[in-house]
Order: structure tokens, then sequence, then C-alpha cells
């Protein structure tokens, strides 16, 4: 493991905040690995002074606050503890949950703090300056493997003291003040804490974070002394992957769970190599990498044969059967929607409510799926039992993590679990309106012929951009697998790509103009609407949405090849209304006009049109019944409109965006 300290940084941080933003600055390192730290896990500490408002010295302890990343953690997300408090807390004999939580509180010297970790106690406990705490693979992976305590401690030596699992929060503090109680913590670097991870500390933040490095480096090493990658299992060849099951699988999940979900298929060499594996189905069910993860994994995984609806039904046979066997009275049964499983011979699937509930299980599950074919490899996979698994999963801190108000539902994002095709949507309506569903919530795969499609939208993760030519069905098809690939599904279908023309008389047109605009304009929308049919049967809430014209209801002359073109597909979304209604897909027309922020009307286009009417192209643009200008953000939202459930009983309806045309009224 590489490390990534650096002296200046350290030393700039250290002149800018002092000790505190040193503290921010190797948290960030530690969090910025995903092989030590995944979403919110690990915590660190320092202990310092702070003043009072009296002028008096208060001894310190500096912890990560609940909510807080470690990978964006700034000092804000370290409040001020009273370590006196703290430590005198953990000489306690018993200490519950609730009373642990709200003790913590009171040792807050900062009432407008964040509310310290649930490991703040034993941070206090630990007598070192620093303290660095991550759920590192490596060491974790040899922990959750045949013999991993020996190993461990055979690798490790007195350096590093290993104890087994025990629940986090006060339990945890007492097992390690107990466990230390004679030990001489200088020659002590860490604590290796069986199926949860590792802990170092020291006076200084470079040497606890360079031991945390070491350690974890050592480990590493050790795996891949033992583990040849030359000799990993054969992978079968990838089955063709089969959308209509996929979106089935995604869409009875969205059932079980209660409203849309989204799912995700990985086919990486690991998950291959995983879902080929001869004991995947027993694997994936055995548990997870660290027992935190259940929040967000769920303690085992689903299996899915060929048909993997099956599989589904089994998983919430078997969730109902574990929490039937360790919950207690005062617990509430979770949702029975798996978060992962195997899909046997094609990959790893991932579920969740969200995108950003997704790249947690995405990535969560990348970091478990090759741990478990190493632990595989070194003797066998054992992770914790799931007694032990089911006290994390329901414990009242983990589930409180979910319903903070951080993660609490947005009402403005109605489109959330939702998929949305758009096609044209690199540029003007297109691209307008795959930024209004982003907005609500929903995640959208947009189409575009322009190379721009592939790079236009990095960074925006709730986008994937893909170039596609929608005349070409090979390609179109080809797109539509990878969008349910990524997100499992087709809800919501914005066919919006299309050409005007130039300017050609009914006896100028030439076959070629006539069979180009037909192609885009007509037959590429049909064709896409055909192949989505069977992808929107299985979706929630179905809609489609026609991007037609002004020209369907007041053509102009010189437009026969497009007017016609847009004609032609306003009569097949009144068909498609008809016939897909008793599926509960609705399908209505937008038609556009006089939408100027499009690649369309270039400036000097503009000035021309203006000029033709004697106005100024500010008036010219305002050419209305309401004297208003259009834009595509104009038409986007009515897109919004009929894509949600806001317009849930309206199907077959052909609307105007115009600012009212007295030819079309």
């Amino acid at each position: 493991m590489k490390s990534l300290w650096s002296d200046e940084d350290a030393a700039q941080c250290l002149a800018e905040g002092g000790e505190l933003a040193l503290r921010v600055y190797t948290s960030r390192l530690l969090g910025q690995n995903p092989d030590l730290v995944l979403h919110g896990g690990g915590n660190t500490s320092l202990k310092g002074l702070s003043a009072t408002v009296f002028g008096e010295s208060v001894e310190t302890l500096y912890v990560k606050g609940s909510g807080w990343d470690l990978k964006t953690i700034e000092s804000a997300g370290f409040p001020p503890v009273d370590l006196n408090y703290l430590q005198r807390l953990g000489k306690l004999n018993d200490l519950s949950d609730t009373q642990m939580m709200r003790e913590l509180r009171l040792a807050l010297l900062d009432p407008t703090a964040p509310t310290p970790s649930v490991e703040a106690i034993l941070h206090a406990l630990i007598p070192h300056r620093y303290v660095d705490h991550t759920h590192t693979d490596a060491v974790v992976t040899l922990s959750n493997s045949e013999g991993g305590a020996a190993r461990l401690a055979e690798l490790f030596g007195n350096e590093v003291l290993i104890l087994p699992y025990t629940m986090p929060g006060f339990v945890l503090a007492k097992q390690v003040a107990e466990a230390t109680a004679d030990t001489n913590w200088t020659k002590l670097r860490g604590i290796v804490l069986l199926n949860h991870g590792l802990f170092t500390f020291a006076e200084d933040a470079k040497d606890s974070y360079n031991a945390m490095i070491e350690l974890v480096t050592r480990a590493e090493d050790f795996i891949a002394g033992q583990v040849d990658d030359s000799a990993t299992e054969s992978v079968i060849p990838l089955r063709p992957f089969d959308r209509l099951a996929f979106a089935e699988l995604r869409y009875e999940a969205g059932k079980v769970f209660g409203s849309p979900v989204l799912a995700s298929l990985d086919t990486g060499v690991d998950s291959l190599r995983f879902a080929a594996h001869e004991a995947a189905g027993k694997l994936v069910a055995s548990g997870p990498l660290t027992p935190d993860h259940t929040i967000h994994t769920k303690p085992f995984g689903a299996v899915f044969p060929p048909s993997p609806v099956a599989g589904l039904r089994s998983f919430c046979s078997d969730y109902s059967d574990y929490y039937g066997v360790h919950a207690h009275p005062e617990h509430r049964c979770l949702d029975l929607m798996p978060r992962f499983g195997v899909w046997i011979e094609r990959g790893i699937v991932r579920f969740a409510p969200s995108l950003k509930r997704l790249k947690i299980v995405e990535d969560i599950v990348a970091h478990t799926i090759p741990a478990i074919l190493t632990g595989e490899r070194l003797g066998g996979w054992r992770p914790l039992p799931r007694t032990d698994l089911f006290d994390v999963e329901y414990w009242e801190l983990e589930q409180a993590k979910l319903k903070s108000p951080s993660s609490a539902a947005d009402p403005s994002r109605e489109l959330e679990g939702k998929v949305a095709l758009v096609t044209g949507g690199a540029s003007g309506i297109g691209h307008a309106t795959v930024l209004r569903l982003v907005a609500a919530g929903a995640v959208v795969c947009a189409l575009d012929l322009d190379e721009s499609a592939e790079t236009l939208f990095t960074g925006l993760p709730s986008v994937m951009g893909i170039r596609c030519d929608v005349t070409d069905s090979e390609q179109v098809d080809s797109a539509i697998d990878a969008c349910v690939s990524r997100f499992g599904g087709i809800d919501i279908l914005v066919s919006n790509a299309g050409f005007f023309p130039s300017s050609q008389s009914l006896a100028e047109l030439g076959d070629e103009e006539w069979a180009r605009s037909i192609a885009l304009n007509l037959t590429a929308h049909t064709r896409l609407l055909k192949l989505c049919i069977p992808l929107l049967k299985l979706g929630f809430d179905p809609a489609v949405v026609f991007i037609g014209s002004k020209n369907v209801l007041a053509p102009g002359p010189g437009a026969a090849a497009y007017s016609a073109a847009k004609a032609g597909l306003a009569q097949v979304a009144r068909i498609a209304a008809l016939e897909l209604g008793g599926q509960g897909i609705r399908v209505n027309t937008l038609h556009p006009d006089a939408v100027y922020d499009t690649a369309l009307w270039t400036d000097e286009l503009l000035d021309a049109r203006a000029s033709a009417y004697g106005m100024s192209v500010e008036d010219y643009k305002r050419k209305n019944v309401l004297r208003t200008e259009v834009t595509s953000a104009d038409v986007a939202e009515a897109v919004f409109l009929f894509a949600g459930t806001r317009l849930g009983k309206t199907t077959g309806s052909q609307i105007p965006v115009d600012g009212g045309n007295d030819r079309v009224i």
C-alpha cells in the first residue's frame, strides 16, 4: 500500500490550522483509499486542549462526528469532547446504547457540534494523541479466512494486539480496556479487531498514519505471497445478456421494496469468476467483509438462476427466516429486497432505491467479492455468524445512519429510482430534458449521434452518455442493452432526436432528403418505441414522450419532408396510446415551436429571420400570443410533467409548447 503522506502538505496544514488541521489531513489520506475506508467507515481522533469561556484549559478529544466521511472530512467534523468525562465513562461496568449516546452528547464541549462517533470512548481510552481506525480489506480478509487469527498473530507479532470480534460501542471499549490493562502501550503499534478492522496510534500524526500503511502493506504482501493469481478459477464465457429477464428482476425487486429501485449488473473479471465459482451460492450467502456493511448490503446476498425472479423469491424467504430466528420483540423487520446477489454464470447484481445508495452498494460489493475469492483460496471464507451480523444490522445506532435527515427523501426528487432514456440528449431540448429529469431524481441514458455524448456528462453520475445513431438498429439495440445493464430497465422514454431539412418545395424535393427525414423523424422513433415496449411493460409508472413539432398542426411551405414525418410520428403516438394504455403505459406528444436556444438557430440565422420581419432579435423571439421567449428548459419542464405522475391520468394528448401560435390555436 502506497503512502500518500507529504511532509510539505503536512507542514502547511500544521502552520495554517494547527494540529486539528493536521488531523483532517491524515484522515483524508486514509479516507481517499477505498481499500481502507468505504462510505463513512472508520474513524480518527486527536487528543489536545481546548479553552473555555473562562480561559481554562480542558483536555479534549477531537473525534470523527457521526455522518462525516473521512474522505471529505473538515475540522467541523471533529466535535470536541471532554476527554476526562469519556475516560470516566469507560470505567463504568455497564452502559446501554441509548445511555452512551446521551452521555456522548453531554460530554460535548460545543453543543452545536455533531454527535461523536460510537467509538469515542474507545478512542479516549487509548493513551496516544493520534488514533486511526480503518476497515482495511487486507487485514479483514485475513481475519475472515480459515485460521485468520493465527495468521495475523504470526504476521504482526508483539507489535499488534489481536482481539476477537465484539460489537462496536461501549462493549468494545470495555473489551480493549480489559485486554490492555497490563499492556506497555509504548511497544504497541496497533490493535486488530477480528472481522472488523485495524487501529493504529502514536503521539505523532505521521507515525500513526505510517503504522497503518506499513501494517496493511504487510498483510497485502502476505496475501500476495499465498495466492497465485495465475491459478485463479477459470472464467466461463459470459452468457448473452438477457435484458428482459434483468428488467423483470428489477421490477419485482421494486415491488418487494415498495417503490422504484435501480439495478446494475457487474461483469468484471472478479464478478465473472465469482459467478462461475462452483460454490457461488454458498459463498454469497455466507456473510460480508465486515459487519458494518450490513446496513448497506444486508448480511448476505441472493442467488439468481438463469430465470432470476425465482432467486428473488428465495432470498425473501431466507431473509424472513433469518429475521424470525434472531429477532426480539422490540425489532421491526426491514424490507426483504436483497442489495446484491450472484446471477449464476452472468455476473454480480446490485440493487438500491437511489443512485447514491446504489453507488454505496456497488463500492462495498466490489471489495467484498474479491475478498471472498481470496479467503476461499486461503483455506476458506469464514465471516461472522449470522447472530453477530443481525446484531449489527438491527443495531439502533447503525439504523439511525440510514434515517438521518441527510438521508431523508427529497420531495422534489419524485423520479427517484426511475430510469429514463432520452434521444438527442447532447444538445437543445434533449440536453435540457436530461438535466431536468436528473434534477427530479431520475437516472438517464442520453443517446446522441454527436461524439460529445460520451464525454458531455462526465462528472454527472446520474447520466450515462452513449453515442448512438438512432437510425441504426444495431446501435440502438446495443444502447438499450447498456442502459438496462447499468440501471436495470426503462421507465421513461423521451423520443426527441430529429433534424429539420433545408427548405424545399414539393417541386424541388429530392428523394434522398425525403428518405432521410422519414428515417430519422419517423422510422427511428417508431423502431425505438417498438424495442422499448417490452421494457416499459416492466417499468414503474411507464411513460413515453414524443417531441413533435408545430408543423404537425400548422405546416408551412417548403417543409414537406419534415412536416409529413412529424405528422406520421403524431399518428404513431396516438396509436401507441391506444395499444399500450392497457399495460399502464402513457404516451403523449409535445409540439415545440420557436425554441431558439438550440443548435438549429445560429446568431446569423436569427438576425436574418428577425430582419425579414422588420423586428429586433428579442422581439422576434417573442413573436407569439403570450409575447414570451420559449426555451429548451420550458420544453423540458413539460417533458418532466408527462414523465412523472402529475399528469398520470393523461395519455394520447398533443400539447403545444410555443407561447401560443395563432395558426395552431
